[in-house]
Parts: structure tokens; C-alpha cells; sequence
């Protein structure tokens, strides 16, 4: 009797650990039986997406015998219950974690929300993919091109989204936040020795405002192209 008390025991808390909660990311491998799928990353909050306590994310990365795609549902609260507003699916490399992160990129005072979605440059570029939250719609804007910004951040020096691709150089890109698109406006590259660096107007059409020699290597960021200026010890 004592062993069968101790096996309904072990089967009750093992039921409670299962549950939920909010505001905690799960890397377990979590089975699900449904067409042999698991889920291997779970990251639910609703304090830091849009307006805290008002917004919810539930994102989920899954892996099944063909694939793995991460799902993401985003949640408005209405009359103290979560109404589902969008819901997102996109297939990612089966390799890398997501790293969900929720940062101000367009200076609103509020949080958007981005996952890495790839790596590239022999794990020099970091791929995410951009949400921004949109205050006066309550929803969030998928930035198509996004992916191609690696290292993306905000830029406080020129209140825009920088990038900083790494390849046989390095360049530095400056873009502004268009409707549901990056629109890069400058970039400063170095390679081989020289500094380049390109503004771009909103018709795509670049103009060089500076080419010559550089020597002082060509791992650097700017956050600045005019006047130009580094990140310090930053990438």
C-alpha cells in the first residue's frame, strides 16, 4: 500500500511541475505526440511586449521529422481575459537557439520583440528576425527585410536601426523603420584597406562621400558615418 501511495504521489507532482507560468523560458524537450513533434523551446510573457500587462507573446520553437518552425501568438487582454490578435509561423534552422529579446528599436518607450533566426559569416553575423510593436494599432509589424541586418540594434546617435555585416570586411549600415521595411540611408564599409562610405537616398541610388586609405584594421562599428564615429568596444 505504502508503494502505491508513493507511486500516486510521484504521478501528482510530476502533473503540477507540467503546468505553465508566464514569464519563463522552458529548453526542455517537451514530446508531443501529435505527428511525432517536439517542443524545444517555450517562451510565454506578458510584461515586457508593447504595454506591460497588456500584451502577451507565446512563442514556441518545434522540431518534427522534416523541419523545425518556431509559432508565435500574440495576445491582446480584454476585459481580463486574452483575446488572440496575430499569429505567426516561420521555418528556422534546426542549429541554433532563438534567444528571444525585447528591446525599444524605433524609440517609442516601448518594447519590440526579435529572435535569432540564423547565423552567418561563421558565426560573426547574427540574423534575427524584428517585430515592432505599433501603439496606435495594438499589433505587431513583421520587418520583412530584416534578416538582412545582421547585429541589429537602436541607434541613439541618429535614432535609427543599425546593422554590421562581417565578411572579408566590415560594414556598418544605417536604416530607418518604413511601414513594415528597413530602408538602409548610409553605410560605412572597410575593406582592404580603405574606408568607404555611401549615402543612399529613397529611390536606392547611392552617392560616395568618401573613399581612402584606412589602416587602423577592419573589425570597427560606427554609429556614425557624418561625422564619423565608433562604438566603443562594442559590436
Amino acid at each position: 500500500m505504502k508503494y502505491l501511495n508513493f507511486i500516486i504521489f510521484a504521478l501528482f507532482v510530476s502533473i503540477c511541475c507540467t503546468k505553465k507560468t508566464e514569464n519563463k523560458t522552458s529548453n526542455k524537450n517537451l514530446k508531443i505526440a501529435k505527428n511525432n513533434t517536439e517542443l524545444e523551446e517555450e517562451y510565454i510573457d506578458s510584461l515586457k511586449i508593447g504595454v506591460s500587462g497588456y500584451y502577451k507573446i507565446d512563442f514556441k520553437k518545434f522540431r518534427s521529422n522534416d523541419s523545425v518552425y518556431v509559432d508565435i501568438k500574440f495576445y491582446e487582454k480584454n476585459n481580463s481575459k486574452w483575446n488572440l490578435k496575430q499569429n505567426f509561423h516561420f521555418l528556422k534552422d534546426g542549429v541554433l537557439n532563438c534567444n528571444v529579446e525585447f528591446k525599444d528599436f524605433n524609440n517609442d518607450k516601448l518594447n519590440d520583440f526579435t529572435f535569432q533566426s540564423s547565423i552567418a559569416g561563421r558565426g560573426a553575423n547574427i540574423i534575427r528576425k524584428l517585430f515592432i510593436f505599433d501603439k496606435k494599432t495594438g499589433k505587431l509589424i513583421f520587418i520583412r527585410n530584416s534578416e538582412d541586418f545582421p547585429n541589429l540594434r537602436y541607434n541613439k546617435e541618429l535614432d535609427c536601426v543599425d546593422a554590421f555585416r562581417v565578411y572579408g570586411g566590415t560594414q556598418s549600415a544605417f536604416a530607418k523603420i518604413e511601414k513594415d521595411s528597413l530602408r538602409e540611408f548610409a553605410n560605412v564599409e572597410l575593406f582592404e584597406e580603405r574606408i568607404i562610405i555611401n549615402t543612399i537616398d529613397k529611390n536606392g541610388k547611392e552617392k560616395n562621400i568618401k573613399n581612402e586609405k584606412f589602416e587602423e584594421g577592419c573589425f570597427i562599428r560606427f554609429k556614425n558615418y557624418s561625422p564619423l564615429k565608433e562604438y566603443e568596444g562594442e559590436y
